[in-house]
Parts: structure tokens; C-alpha cells; sequence
């Protein structure tokens, strides 16, 4: 695995072991930013935040991630990315192991707001993953390095689930913290170096962000699909585990944990997701996708007192939210090479902007307006982002007039 990834890219790109590497290590990177979210019903008495404000546990974790995304990731188009990648992940073991020591809100709050930005370590493995790719199996990497990632984000729930129920909360973020260090150091030997040629400095480089997205349709298409979407994803996943624990249903940590990893089978559709995308299907699979995660919500709506029923919810939303997201990905790494890591951390805030909206209503919804609250406000999400696809097909049609 030596080498740059201009010199794999020329071959036949990434071999199978370092595809599987990068892909664990997504995924293993990933589930820090998710850990909290079925947690949060014994976070936030330990604590000391009320039920109203427990969003806020996983809020702040989504909103540090999009910081990052836009102070850090953009570094990859600047810096050496196997130092990058390794400094990054060094700072999430000292904001998880902060995390785990935090005795009020207030720290235990800006460790999860670290956590959020050092776990961006992710969106500059799957850049690291394109570069290295020729442009015709550059799909089906991504898609299989996004179903690491993938499963990481559908596994942290119930793997916090059940280390919190046998250990505590505080033995998930401590365990973390030592395989994120473990992480770093196979990565460190393992990765090969990418040195990019950069035209500016670090400056110059975040002021490009806004004429990158003012001038790529693209990127802003894909990123609102992606919003849309993510903000019902952080929605369900946020509050379904209150629901589940309410008395409706009464759920222990661990029948939570189970119903979290039956969701996670919605990560199968990952690398289907990149082979339609090679295949220039993206377009009628993204309405699809769109339309999977409203009839989600309507399942969990109808079937809001059948455990079953949430459980066919979960897959059909991870499976529609998986869809769109990979499909942006690949869109938007056939764009300019040279600002890679600029088009993902741009595309990535953004999306996780819906995420940290979701994951605010969550908790509100779910105090206020109960599960039926959650539903109705995710069905309505999900209808505003069709309308606006089919705003592509009245474009199109423009165009070609």
C-alpha cells in the first residue's frame, strides 16, 4: 500500500484490503457523532438538562461537525492528508475522554461539540478514497467506502445502547476514545500520503468556499436533497428512542439497541446506490429515495403503537436517506479534483445543518406534539423536498425550450 494516490489512480486504484481499511475506519470515525443519540435519555439527567433542552446533546455533537466540515476539511485541498487525518483523529480521543469525565452540562456540552468537529476526520477519508479511484469504479468505491460509514452511524446506536445498559454511558465515550487511538495509528502506517498543489493558503482557501457553491448548481441541488433528508434521519433516530422507552412501549437499553441494529439493514443499499449512480440512473433512483423517507414517516405515523411497523420505518428511511446521499457524493466528486475536499465539506454542512434542525424538533416534537408531532413534522419535511425535485424536471425542460 505504498505510493500516492495520483500513482494507485493511474493503475486500478485503492486495492481491496486498503478499500476495507478506509471503510472501517469510516465507519469506526462516523459512530462518535451518533453514540449520544439513544443515550440521551440518561444523559441529560446526569447532567442536569431537562427534557426539552436533551436535544442539545446531540445538537451541538451535528453543529461542531459542520464547523469542521467548513474550518477542517477544506484543509485536504491544502495539506498533506495522512497528517491531517491523523491529527484530526487525535483530537477526538481527548474530546470523547472529556466526554467521559464531564461531571456538568456545560463541559460534557463542549466535548460533544469538539466530538462533532474532530470527527470530520471521515470527510477526508472518502475525498482520500475519489482521488485515488479512476473515474470509472469511482462510484463503486465510494459506495463501498460509504457503507463502512453507513453502517458505522446504524451500529453506534445500538452499540451504545448496550455498553450504556451494562457499563453506563460514560464506558461508551471512554471505550471510543481508545480505538480512535488504536485507529490513528494503523491509519498513520497504512494510508498512503497525498500531497496536494494548492494555488493559495489557508485564507484564501475558506473565502473560495462561498463562489464554490455559488457557482456549482450542482453541489446546491444535491446539498437540499440531502438536507431534506438528513433532517428527517437525525429526526426519527433522536426521538424514536424516547418513544420507544415511553409508555407506549417501555423498552429497556437493550430491546433499544436491537431495534436500532435491525434498522441498520437499511445499509445494504449503500453500493447498489453507486452502481446506479455509474450507470447514470441518479436521477429517477434521487426521487425514489426522496419518496422512500416520506412513506416512512407515514408507516411510522399509522403504525406509531406497532413495534414492527417502526421497525419497517427505520430500514425504508435509512435505506431512502443512504440512496441520496452517495448519489451526491458521486455527483459532485465528477466535478473539479483540485477542490475535492471543498465540494465535501461544503455539501456535507450543509446537510448536517438538517441534521442538527431534526435532532432539535426531536426532542420538542416529541414533548410537546408525542410521536404523531415527529411524524407529521418529517412526512412535511420530506413533501417539501419532492416539490423541489420536481423543480429539476421543469428546469430541464426550460433549458431545452
Amino acid at each position: 500500500m505504498n505510493g500516492t494516490d495520483e500513482e494507485l489512480a493511474l493503475g486500478q486504484g485503492p486495492s481491496r484490503g486498503l478499500i476495507l481499511l478506509l471503510a472501517f475506519s469510516c465507519g469506526l470515525a462516523v459512530a462518535n457523532i451518533y453514540y449520544a443519540q439513544p443515550l440521551i435519555g440518561l444523559i441529560a439527567p446526569a447532567i442536569g438538562l431537562g427534557p426539552a433542552a436533551a436535544g442539545l446533546v446531540v445538537t451541538l455533537t451535528q453543529l461542531g461537525y459542520c464547523a469542521g466540515l467548513i474550518l477542517l476539511v477544506p484543509l485536504g485541498d491544502l495539506l498533506e492528508n495522512r497528517r491531517l487525518v491523523a491529527l484530526t483523529l487525535t483530537g477526538s480521543v481527548v474530546a470523547l475522554l472529556g466526554a467521559a469525565l464531564a461531571n456538568s452540562s456545560a463541559v460534557f456540552l463542549l466535548a460533544a461539540l469538539l466530538i462533532g468537529i474532530s470527527s470530520v476526520a471521515v470527510q477526508m477519508l472518502v475525498p482520500l478514497a475519489a482521488h485515488m479511484t479512476p473515474t470509472a469504479r469511482r462510484g463503486q468505491v465510494v459506495g463501498t467506502v460509504m457503507s463502512g460509514l453507513l453502517l458505522g452511524i446504524l451500529l453506534a446506536r445500538p452499540a451504545a445502547s448496550l455498553i450504556a445498559d451494562h457499563f453506563g454511558w460514560r464506558a461508551v465515550f471512554a471505550l471510543s476514545a481508545a480505538l480512535m487511538a488504536g485507529l490513528t495509528l494503523i491509519l498513520w502506517r497504512w494510508l498512503p500520503q497525498r500531497h496536494p498543489h494548492p494555488q493559495s493558503g489557508y485564507g484564501a482557501l475558506l473565502r473560495s468556499l462561498w463562489p464554490v457553491l455559488r457557482d456549482t448548481p450542482v453541489l446546491r441541488r444535491r446539498a437540499a436533497y440531502q438536507t431534506a433528508q438528513f433532517c428527517g434521519f437525525s429526526l426519527f433516530w433522536t426521538a424514536v428512542p424516547l418513544h420507544l422507552a415511553g409508555p407506549s412501549f417501555a423498552l429497556s437499553q437493550s430491546a433499544i439497541a436491537l431495534f436500532a441494529l435491525a434498522g441498520a439493514a437499511g445499509a445494504l443499499v449503500a453500493p447498489l446506490a453507486g452502481r446506479l449512480a455509474d450507470r447514470g440512473l441518479t436521477r429517477p433512483s434521487t426521487g425514489i429515495a426522496i419518496g422512500l423517507v416520506l412513506a416512512a414517516f407515514a408507516i411510522a405515523w399509522l403504525g406509531r403503537e406497532s413495534l414492527a411497523a417502526l421497525v419497517v420505518a427505520a430500514i425504508v428511511l435509512d435505506s431512502g436517506v443512504q440512496i441520496t446521499q452517495i448519489q451526491g457524493q458521486r455527483a459532485i466528486y465528477t466535478l473539479r479534483p483540485e477542490i475535492r475536499s471543498r465540494l465535501n465539506g461544503l455539501y456535507m454542512a450543509l446537510f448536517f445543518l438538517g441534521g442538527a434542525l431534526g435532532s432539535t424538533m426531536a426532542s420538542v416534537l416529541q414533548t410537546h406534539g408525542g410521536w404523531s408531532g415527529v411524524a407529521w413534522f418529517g412526512m412535511a419535511v420530506s413533501a417539501v423536498a419532492l416539490v423541489f425535485y420536481a423543480t429539476e424536471f421543469t428546469a430541464r425542460r426550460t433549458a431545452a425550450a
